[in-house]
């Protein structure tokens, strides 16, 4: 396993990010785990979260200029990973939208750098439904940008509706935008975690739920 995958898990078990139990899902799915980006609540948190981005985006190769954080949880990730990149050299530029538009001042949905002409880089911290990811490239598009590609810090590797296809909403954004999706770690990760006799990972349930609703 790639280090900034066991860095990241290691990092979100440490902080209460990565949970074990059961956990009621929008979907009604009963999930043995459960990831919230929202307790990487801490700047050390979120500086040592931004090394993993950095590095899972450096090792994917994804090409681009400036960096979007949707909101609400991907302004204070794409704002770390913008700090991130600026310590090892390189001085991105960060926007984001508004979940509504401002009507008074500079107004619109979009706040920060521009977008135009830019290869933007979308930074989330999941991809559940898929919704809000569309909607940030739409926004994108419209202000002239570029999408790049998206990067995320955990794919569940979860099928939408096994019933119908066996592929996740990361698959499916990737399919129709053409678009790469990066992820820090995977549910495949987490599993091989757990091969590593890590204390407290349930194994059998893990197991149990990707074979009811894992991807192909």
């Amino acid at each position: 396993m790639a280090d900034h995958r066991t860095l990241f898990l290691q990092l979100a078990l440490s902080v209460d990010a990565l949970r074990f139990g059961e956990f009621t899902l929008k979907s009604g799915r009963v999930s043995p785990y459960f990831f919230n980006a929202g307790r990487f609540d801490s700047g050390a948190a979120l500086a040592q979260l931004a090394t993993c981005y950095a590095d899972a985006v450096e090792a994917a190769g994804v090409e681009f200029d400036v960096l979007f954080g949707p909101a609400y949880k991907g302004i204070p990730l794409a704002t770390a990973l913008a700090c991130e990149f600026a310590r090892r050299g390189r001085d991105l530029p960060v926007a984001f939208n508004r979940k509504e538009a401002k009507v008074h001042g500079e107004g619109g949905m979009l706040i920060g750098a521009a977008l135009e002409g830019r290869r933007v880089l979308i930074v989330d911290d999941v991809i559940t439904a898929g919704t809000a990811i569309r909607e940030a490239l739409g926004l994108i598009r419209d202000a002239g940008g570029v999408p790049a590609g998206i990067v995320i810090a955990l794919d569940r590797e979860e099928a939408v509706d096994p019933a119908v296809s066996r592929r996740s909403a990361s698959q499916t954004v990737a399919q129709e935008h053409g678009l790469p999706v990066v992820a820090v770690a995977r549910m495949a990760d987490l599993l091989e975690l757990d091969a590593g006799n890590v204390p407290g990972v349930p194994h059998e349930a893990l197991q149990a739920y990707r074979a009811a609703y894992g991807c192909e």
